[in-house]
């Protein structure tokens, strides 16, 4: 029997393992810097206050959240104001509590009455994460990527974004270049989305770990736009050191997008687990010393990354602004040999050293969640790169 999937179901993260499988069976030592996870547990204070909440015998800490969160009261309000400039108290709009941004984007595409041939969907998948444009082919739409590449620092054009266009679905701070969007960048966007009567999603999982004062939420400037439909997802996969696996997080926006996407929610999804929530939430509100030092740290691991690569003659797509991903141009050459394309570059790598990456044509992802300030890591990765004797 034979699938009934469209084709494409393997995605490079598949490939990128098979082929660390088959380097580890060869013997080669492999250091990862494809992971897009931060190492070790959550905050600590994250951890204690969960499990307080789990020993808890109000029946609300342990029923079904839904659309609500009944067991830690205004979750969703509290949550995404942490991350936020503006305070949205008098501001219209409304909140919804998720069990993670992934996926909920599939609900984003329906709640915009896909599948439909006359939706027509922006995606910032060419370099990204590929799970928007995933979806939208799973739900039998042609994703359009957005142009984001070294011409415009990552920032994709606004004029570029046609009339009958119904969704742009972005993510700024980015993976994988870590480019932030700015406040007279967003200004410019939101204009044009609410003359065109464009819907806006923005997927702010690296948020709390923008470097700077450059970085701005789209909500913090969304709610000057009172005709404009748009939502901001915030994730506490990254926010609290690993929370991956809590799959907590809640969503802003205009009252009419929340609202179509809380009905698909509520007829298909039971909610987030209250009492991760309650650990999430007295983290960013108690202990943003903690989570400022988990920024400081990829901060200096992503500095010392670009000073060792860039002495080897690697070249930076651009400066990484957030997160822990740093984005560089593919070379022409390595190890002797001509390269047609990143997955060859990162495959040769990986064999020939180790060091593995995850391709995006023509960029190549290195990420800073391992210890890098380690000997060894700094030793490996140095040796490497002096090994590869890359050449542009």
């Amino acid at each position: 029997m034979s699938s009934w999937l469209p084709e494409g179901g393997t995605n490079l993260f598949q490939a990128i393992k098979a082929k660390c499988k088959d380097a580890e069976e060869k013997g080669q030592k492999l250091w990862r810097l494809s992971i897009g996870q931060p190492s070790g547990p959550a905050l600590t204070s994250a951890r204690i206050t969960a499990g307080e909440a789990v020993e808890s015998e109000q029946e609300s800490m342990h029923e079904y959240q839904d659309n609500g969160s009944s067991g830690v009261p205004d979750f969703a309000q509290r949550f995404v104001q942490a991350h936020l400039r503006t305070d949205l108290t008098n501001q219209i709009v409304s909140f919804l509590p998720i069990p993670g941004i992934k996926p909920m984007l599939g609900l984003i595409l329906l709640a915009c009455n896909a599948p439909n041939d006359e939706i027509l969907v922006r995606t910032m998948t060419d370099p990204g994460y590929p799970t928007p444009a995933d979806w939208c082919r799973y739900l039998q739409l042609e994703p359009i990527p957005l142009g984001t590449n070294m011409k415009n620092k990552f920032r994709f054009e606004v004029k570029d974004i046609k009339p009958g266009t119904a969704l742009v679905m972005m993510n700024y701070p980015a993976n994988p270049h870590g480019q932030v969007a700015t406040r007279q960048w967003l200004q410019k966007l939101c204009q044009h989305c609410q003359d065109n009567k464009i819907r806006l999603f923005n997927d702010a999982a690296y948020a709390m770990l923008a470097f700077g004062k450059s970085h701005w939420t789209l909500t913090d400037i969304a709610v000057d736009y009172p005709a404009l439909s748009w939502v901001e997802a915030f994730s506490a996969s990254k926010a609290i050191g690993n929370g991956t696996g809590w799959r907590v997080g809640a969503m802003v926006g205009s009252p009419d997008f929340i609202s179509d996407i809380a009905t698909i929610k509520g007829n298909t999804d039971s909610g987030f687990v209250a009492f991760a929530a309650a650990g999430v939430l007295y983290a960013v509100e108690n202990d943003m010393a903690r989570i400022e030092k988990i920024k400081a740290t990829y901060k200096l691991r992503l500095a010392w990354l670009i000073k060792a690569l860039q002495s080897q003659g690697m070249k930076l797509a651009v400066r990484p602004k957030a997160g822990f991903f740093s984005l560089w141009q593919v070379p022409k050459k390595a190890f002797g040999q001509k390269i047609a394309s990143a997955q060859q570059f990162n495959f040769l790598m990986i064999g020939k050293t180790g060091i593995v990456g995850v391709h995006f044509h023509p960029y190549i992802r290195y990420a800073v969640v391992a210890p890098l300030e380690k000997p060894e890591w700094q030793q490996a990765i140095t040796q490497a790169f002096k090994q590869a004797k890359v050449k542009y």
